[in-house]
């Protein structure tokens, strides 16, 4: 029968002068012993649990805590190599109830107590995540985590804000970040606690306050990884509102890159861990550099091809224009030959309009003329006309122009009185009259000179 391998590392060890009643152990072989006894008592066993701290290594391999469902401070170390997990038909998660089937092992490097898990089955989500999983159907019902609600990031911030604690390991990767990147962009913090009774409504607050403020472009939401109950803060829906409504664009960077947290999807950018958040926000100082001086290139490459294209088109004009003189002359000449031609034509112009006033001039002439002698012609016989009613003719003949004081004529009897002075006129003189006596229908009435 041959012997377990702890009791051949239990007999090397031991020292010549050991009693045999009391064996002194080597620490390999004690924890050999204690293997290969746990392997003896309990073999293949079933356990159920609830994950935490899941992390996937570079390897393949999971590792992670499995908690007691009864809230007691019970937790075992599994390990899930990758020949096992990739078996898994499902993506394991914090807060998770499974149950796993597996082998109590010896971790000897340190020598810790371990679950080899060989295979793991979804049991149901722990009462977290159950409440993570309600929170969140009804805060996107309501468009929280909507894609079109949210912002870009400042591209070239004036300041950057930071709500975190100031105890914890994220503030001291952010700012290590952002003193690499962009240390010409100062940094606003606005303290708070990130885990615990009241963290979320402090972040809130200073989320708030920041908003309040105004005096930053760009908030980073940060803290380091931890479990589901020590994030438990950023799925708070009081937390979630204040990212929601904050005026200024947020960025959110929690725990490691698979941890996702509800501030996570209402933030208007996610970031997978702190110092990602940094970079997400920030502009890198040697990258901004690097492109200006491409920029600088550019912009000389293309003055110079400027330049040179409008040498080349100045070159082709001078070509054109040839002697300034020579073309000046031939300026000259053209409108000397303009000139010449505008004086001949006014000289002819001038010769044909006098021509046309001299005839003018001699046919208003002999109109003039003509209308003169019609006008004689008609003078004349007016003149001849006006001979015959002048009154002093019909005087010559014997009759009296008779004319009272104001000088009206006198035309009939009616219009004098016994004793009216009249002026009686004849061809060769006049005489005052006084009248004496009036009849009417006397055809002579009697007057005294």
């Amino acid at each position: 029968m041959s012997r377990p391998a702890w009791a051949l590392a239990l007999r090397v060890a031991e020292s010549p002068s050991t009693s045999a009643d009391v064996p002194v152990w080597g620490v390999a072989a004690l924890l050999l012993a204690a293997a290969d006894a746990l392997h003896a008592r309990f073999g293949a066993v079933t356990v159920r649990g609830e994950l935490a701290g899941f992390t996937r290594a570079a390897s393949g391999h999971r590792y992670f805590t499995l908690k007691d469902l009864d809230g007691r401070a019970a937790a075992l170390r599994c390990a899930m190599f990758r020949r096992a997990a990739t078996l898994l038909d499902f993506t394991p998660r914090d807060g998770q109830q499974v149950q796993l089937r597996g082998r109590l092992a010896v971790f000897e490097p340190r020598g810790e107590m371990q679950f080899v898990v060989e295979s793991m089955q979804a049991a149901g989500d722990g009462a977290l995540y159950e409440q993570f999983a309600r929170l969140k159907a009804r805060l996107e019902s309501d468009g929280v985590f909507d894609a079109a609600r949210k912002r870009p990031i400042a591209a070239w911030p004036r300041a950057l804000g930071l709500v975190t604690s100031t105890a914890a390991a994220a503030l001291h990767d952010v700012l290590a970040s952002l003193a690499r990147r962009a240390p010409q962009v100062p940094v606003v913090i606005y303290p708070s606690p990130v885990q615990g009774q009241g963290a979320a409504a402090s972040l809130a607050a200073a989320i708030r306050l920041a908003g309040q403020r105004a005096e930053v472009d760009t908030l980073l939401l940060v803290r380091g990884g931890g479990s589901l109950q020590d994030l438990w803060a950023f799925n708070e829906e009081a937390l979630v509102r204040a990212v929601v409504a904050s005026p200024i664009p947020v960025v959110c960077g929690v725990g490691h890159e698979s941890d996702i947290t509800l501030a996570d999807l209402a933030a208007d950018l996610r970031a997978a861990t702190p110092t990602a958040a940094a970079e997400l926000a920030s502009p890198a100082r040697a990258e901004a550099a690097n492109q200006l001086m491409a920029l600088q290139a550019t912009l000389g490459r293309r003055t110079a091809h400027l330049l040179d294209l409008h040498a080349q088109r100045i070159d082709a004009l001078a070509l054109r224009l040839g002697a300034p003189a020579r073309a000046l002359r031939q300026q000259q000449q053209h409108l000397l030959a303009i000139g010449a031609r505008l004086r001949m034509a006014l000289q002819r112009t001038a010769d044909r309009a006098g021509v046309e006033q001299l005839r003018i001039g001699r046919s208003l002439l002999r109109a003039m003329r003509d209308r003169l002698r019609t006008l004689a012609a008609g003078n004349e016989a007016a003149a001849q006309r006006l001979a015959l009613l002048d009154p002093r003719r019909v005087l010559a003949r014997g009759y009296v122009w008779i004319t009272d004081a104001q000088g009206r004529a006198v035309v009939s009897v009616e219009d004098v009185q016994a004793g009216d002075r009249l002026q009686a006129v004849w061809a060769d003189g006049t005489a005052a009259v006084e009248v004496k006596e009036r009849h009417s229908g006397t055809p002579i009435a009697r007057s005294v000179v």
